[in-house]
């Protein structure tokens, strides 16, 4: 089942909310035999989590399928690159797993003890039973918090953020069943509001499709930060007239990304293609909306294009300081 995101976090009776955390989606199948761990698209993941597969078989009885999210944690906070290191630790997985463990957050329950269906269920007596299993089960599984309280939505979306690395809040009808598929719940992701400066564009100059993101690191290098969602007409006739080529430097033209951009920089895992763009002269500063999804200092989702600020120097953009103070910039 799937979430639609939303701008706000909806109200009413009969919604409950839970932290949306920042890892990889998986469903975990209890089988008679062992323990078969599938991602959001479909992948086989079971080879990469030993831990939580053997968690999973201890504590669980055959025919139970659970629904929830795999995440490391690292000095408190969820780190997403982590994860993906356990995709290419080859000989050194179990090492990687004993030193730095997952946990699996769980937040649903499909079929109970036997293989039993419960999908048509409402959700607070599927969540009912997904308690009583866990009870006892190793702290590598773990179940998500959930509140109708508003007040505790506030304060999870003020401090959790930030202590703990979650994304925001995933909102849930009470009574609802499971639905796959379906976009029947909703997701709304913490954002903020800051700068960054244009490295480069997608499609042409002077007609910009998404706009390619850098901050100065403290030697003020310029670093790829991340990339817009597509831009608007009014974004693309705003930006296009403040763009211009790089200026040559000692007789040849430099800047410091790659043409095209590797593929390696996008961080996702299933790596697209590398990216052509269009280099232009990183002398102009945008005003961006971020979620909190920000690793090896860069935004792991696009931004959104809020505006340029043409009176703002490249100068007074936040510097890469560091996974939370690159993400926050200035307070």
């Amino acid at each position: 089942m799937l979430a639609a995101p939303v701008d706000e976090v909806p109200e009413g009776q009969g919604l409950v909310h839970e932290p949306k955390w920042d890892g990889w989606r998986n469903i975990a199948f209890r089988e008679t035999g062992g323990v078969y761990l599938q991602s959001r698209a479909g992948r086989n993941l079971t080879t990469y989590f030993p831990d939580i597969t053997r968690a999973i078989q201890a504590a669980m009885p055959a025919g139970v399928v659970l629904d929830g999210e795999l995440i490391v944690f690292e000095r408190g906070r969820t780190n997403f690159a982590q994860l993906q290191r356990r995709i290419t630790a080859g000989r050194g997985l179990l090492r990687m797993a004993r030193d730095c463990p997952a946990h699996y957050v769980l937040f649903d329950l499909l079929a109970d003890a036997g293989g039993e269906v419960i999908l048509n269920l409402p959700l607070s007596e599927r969540r009912a039973r997904l308690e009583q299993l866990l009870a006892g089960a190793p702290a590598a599984l773990t179940l998500t918090p959930q509140t109708a309280d508003m007040q505790q939505v506030a304060d999870w979306l003020t401090h959790w953020t930030v202590a703990t690395g979650i994304e925001g809040v995933v909102s849930k009808r009470i009574g609802g069943r499971y639905e796959p598929g379906w976009r029947g719940w909703w997701k709304y992701r913490t954002r903020i509001t800051t700068e960054a400066i244009v490295g480069g564009v997608t499609w042409s100059m002077r007609a910009p499709d998404t706009v390619l993101l850098g901050r100065f690191d403290r030697r003020r290098k310029l670093r790829y930060t991340g990339r817009t969602h597509p831009l608007d007409e009014w974004q693309r006739a705003e930006l296009g007239p403040m763009l211009s080529r790089p200026l040559p430097h000692r007789g040849a033209v430099v800047h410091p990304w790659p043409a095209p951009l590797p593929a390696s920089w996008s961080g996702q895992l299933d790596r697209p293609e590398p990216l052509r763009y269009v280099q232009v002269d990183p002398t102009v500063v945008v005003e961006i909306e971020a979620d909190v999804a920000f690793e090896h200092q860069r935004w792991r989702h696009r931004v959104r294009y809020a505006r340029a600020r043409p009176g703002m120097s490249v100068y007074d953009v936040p510097l890469l300081l560091g996974e939370v103070e690159g993400y926050f910039g200035k307070p």
